[in-house]
């Protein structure tokens, strides 16, 4: 069990290290970069590995439907979530 979840958490390092670009992307309204952010905090939380990939599933999954979002950043969150669901599972 060790083993993976030293992998999950490589995981989740290189989803934070996606969801930097999306912060760092001003083209992306607030709001969704607000909710990546709290993804983000969930992910890096002291918590149990599902609780916080859960989290962080549930932020990007209520934004991920907004009309504003730009296509590019649309397809970035959806990369992200399901690299989310992968680790969850």
């Amino acid at each position: 069990m060790g083993a993976g979840n030293a992998k999950a958490e490589e995981k989740i390092k290189q989803v934070v290290t996606l969801m930097e670009f999306i912060l760092g992307d001003t083209s992306i309204p607030k709001n969704v970069r607000k909710a990546v952010s709290d993804a983000r905090e969930k992910l890096q939380a002291d918590d149990d590995l599902i609780v916080r990939t859960s989290g962080a599933i549930y932020a990007l999954d209520e934004v991920s439907n907004d009309i504003n979002l730009p296509a590019h950043a649309r397809t970035q969150i959806w990369s992200i979530v399901s690299a989310l669901e992968s680790i969850r599972e």
